[in-house]
């Protein structure tokens, strides 16, 4: 562990994986959704909130000081993927969990529908030219996942991908399963440490905060018609992000299913889990030989005398 961490704060690095290891799925085969509770909050009750805040805000602090030694060691990326309902707490989650990282180490990538473009691709290529550069730490809200995920709900979605007819067997999804397993571990044997969000809220809990979106007027832009249209999907959605996870979960590339009704408990959850995997790569300051030590020497001494 770096000396630049205070002993608080390596007592909360040590804490992390209390937060989120309940929720990391590293093979998932045996995994089903109904083992994770939407509501939980392990045993952290409402009137813990503030406690909470406090260690979200803890965690930011670290999160910022382990992207400065990820930024100037430059060897390893961190790849984190958010895949959620509509209404689970994506955005929130992020603006949270990276409100102290520094822009110039951070890059957020937003993937709605695919353009004319993106179709003329292969599905993953919108992503892969999106990943994020050594030293900087790259944030997917949605991903390629989706094509695991909306466009198996929404199978008619497949033709407008003019792939060859011979590839839209009944195998595609197993398929696609395998060459997201491959391309994920093309991406860890090149540097680039992967962790993955389900952010699960209840149909209850999304049904409140729809009706939030629409009495409050500063949330009405956050609607669309299109979200009532894909509830009516619920069942259909579970049964693929379940299918998803079994099929991609794996020790390099973990899915975290983070109960998502509470947001201030969703946002330590995540916090928790991307300290650790920091904390994971033994990130430290790069070392200067002893020839740059003697022409930082000389530099000071040239500073001094003029």
């Amino acid at each position: 562990m770096s000396k630049i961490f205070n002993s608080e704060q390596q007592d909360l690095i040590g804490r992390a994986k209390k937060f989120s290891k309940p929720f990391r799925i590293d093979d998932g085969e045996k995994f089903h959704l109904k083992q994770v509770d939407p509501g939980n909050t392990l045993e952290f009750g409402k009137e813990h909130k503030s406690q909470a805040k406090e260690a979200l805000d803890m965690g930011v602090e670290l999160l910022a000081q382990f992207q400065d030694l990820l930024y100037a060691q430059d060897r390893w990326a961190l790849l984190l993927i958010f895949q959620a309902m509509d209404a689970a707490g994506k955005d929130g989650t992020i603006k949270h969990v990276m409100s102290g990282v520094n822009p110039q180490g951070c890059q957020v990538s937003s993937f709605k529908a695919p353009s004319a473009v993106d179709l003329d691709h292969d599905y993953l290529w919108r992503s892969n030219v999106m990943l994020p550069e050594r030293g900087r730490i790259g944030i997917f809200n949605r991903s390629y996942y989706e094509e695991t995920l909306v466009v198996r709900v929404h199978p008619e979605m497949l033709a407008r991908q003019t792939l060859p007819k011979a590839l839209l067997g009944k195998d595609i999804w197993k398929d696609r399963f395998r060459d997201i397993r491959n391309y994920e571990r093309y991406l860890t044997n090149n540097g680039i440490v992967i962790r993955k969000f389900f952010l699960h809220v209840s149909k209850e809990e999304q049904k409140k905060r729809f009706l939030q979106r629409l009495e409050t007027p500063d949330k009405n832009w956050k609607f669309s018609a299109n979200d009532i249209r894909e509830r009516a999907y619920w069942d259909d959605y579970m049964k693929a992000y379940e299918d998803t996870i079994r099929h991609t979960a794996t020790e390099r590339a973990p899915w975290y299913v983070v109960p998502a009704d509470n947001k201030w408990f969703t946002r330590v959850v995540v916090a928790a889990a991307v300290v650790e995997a920091l904390d994971s790569l033994g990130l430290h300051y790069p070392e200067v030989s002893d020839a740059a030590r003697q022409d930082l020497d000389k530099a000071r001494a040239d500073l001094l005398n003029e």
